[in-house]
């Protein structure tokens, strides 16, 4: 509460010193009416577009948070938890009252590429138009043609879950000033044409940076790291960081074990848990290879990161690690292995694995509490799960060995504790 707290204050403060100089920058976006679309109505109905706005939304991963679990495609329902309160993902469909049915193309591309909405109110960044403002003109087209085609669905937006002053949307004029960057992917002309498409899927439709990154005490992304891994919000998994070069989250990672992992989620270097077990299965399994390919060609282009030395433990843990060793050959050795290199294309390996290595050992303690559930693919339908340990193993025991795997091997990851375990056991099932 003390840091909510503190929050609330940061953000008052900003709005108050930044006001004056935003209400100069800009009185707000009027609303946009249909009269100012400068599209041809009958040109949204053109099936080429229509199925090039079915790829897109596909890879956008659209339907992740615009459908309801059990709910119909794209008409939301669904509620996006963030740090400051809930926030409600609106209808797609083109239901007139409910939906995008009465806006046009204008509106929508204002709204994805601006964070603006229809009537000229700034849109909450959970709408991820921090990475969408990369996305073309024409692409944004494609995907409201195909938004448009959909069966319209009539299904009211939950209220906004946000309290004072998140909820005072004028407020996000600070935020926006301090964190928002409008612009279209400019392509890079040194760069070969795959490394470009890479990097406008990674940094625009595919908004990996929105997960993949450390956030401040305000939401703000630190974009002097991309894709340098950080814990996602509310979610309570560590998204990893996504560079293969020395000291990165995916250092040794072939642009293959990318692709693979992108195509059936599994690869030879770990297999998709957690929020990016949902990526594979709703988005990414179903992208050309050609677009998968462009985006392992850019990651294996980030650059190294910095070395982090690994800080000595005050406490004396050869004990603990040497419980670990015990609950690992008893209950995990027979299906990844006594040099934690697994089964390849069945279990997959410890040593050297991103989600083990991670800083936090957040996702290690989830897998060993709550099992760990791989996407079935259309690459492999039948993927082999992990159980949960949650009623079998003490808290003192699952920090144990996930203790000693982050440290067995190859494995340089600081140690757990016991209130770390008592932490995500208690933390709901996101």
């Amino acid at each position: 509460m003390k840091k909510l707290r503190r929050v609330v204050i940061v953000v008052v403060l900003l709005g108050i010193a930044l006001g004056a100089w935003l209400f100069l920058r800009s009185n707000g976006t009027p609303p946009v009416s249909r009269e100012a679309s400068k599209v041809d109505a009958a040109s949204l109905k053109d099936p080429v577009l229509i199925a090039k706005g079915q790829y897109l939304t596909t890879v956008g991963d659209c339907a992740s948070c615009h459908t309801a679990q059990g709910g119909a495609h794209f008409a939301g329902g669904r509620v996006v938890g963030t740090p400051f309160g809930d926030i409600p993902a609106p209808n797609l469909t083109p239901d007139r009252e409910t939906g995008l049915g009465d806006w046009s193309f204008e509106a929508f591309w204002q709204a994805l590429h601006a964070g603006i909405g229809r009537q000229g109110e700034l849109l909450y960044p959970a709408f991820s138009y921090t990475s969408y403002t990369k996305v073309s003109r024409d692409d944004a087209l494609a995907i409201f043609a195909y938004l448009q085609s959909l069966a319209p669905v009539h299904q009211t937006s939950k209220p906004l879950g946000l309290e004072f002053p998140y909820n005072v949307r004028n407020s996000l004029k600070a935020w926006r000033a301090l964190y928002f960057k409008e612009g279209e992917y400019q392509a890079d002309p040194a760069k070969s044409a795959a490394w470009n498409r890479g990097a406008y899927l990674v940094q625009g439709l595919g908004h990996c940076n929105e997960c993949h990154i450390a956030r401040d005490s305000l939401g703000g992304m630190r974009s002097d790291q991309a894709l340098s891994g950080g814990q996602i919000p509310v979610q309570n998994w560590y998204a990893p960081d996504l560079s293969t070069q020395a000291n990165g989250g995916l250092e040794g990672w072939t642009g293959q074990d990318i692709v693979e992992l992108l195509k059936t989620g599994h690869s030879a270097k770990g297999t998709a848990f957690g929020p990016m077990a949902e990526v594979v299965a709703q988005s990414t399994q179903h992208m050309t290879d050609d677009d998968l390919q462009a985006i392992a060609t850019y990651l294996q282009s980030l650059p190294a990161r910095p070395q982090v030395a690994l800080e000595k433990s005050p406490l004396d843990i050869t004990s603990m690690v040497n419980q670990g060793a015990k609950t690992y050959a008893d209950r995990c050795a027979g299906c990844h292995g006594k040099d934690g290199n697994g089964v390849a294309g069945v279990y997959p390996p410890l040593n050297g694995n991103s989600s083990v290595n991670e800083p936090t050992g957040i996702n290690a303690i989830r897998v060993v509490l709550l099992g760990g559930f791989p996407p079935a693919t259309k690459g492999n339908p039948r993927p082999y799960s992990m159980p949960p340990f949650a009623q079998q193993l003490s808290d003192s025991d699952v920090a144990a060995v996930v203790t000693y795997i982050r440290q067995a091997w190859g494995n340089k990851a600081p140690l757990v504790q016991e209130r770390d375990v008592i932490k995500y056991r208690q933390t709901p099932v996101n």
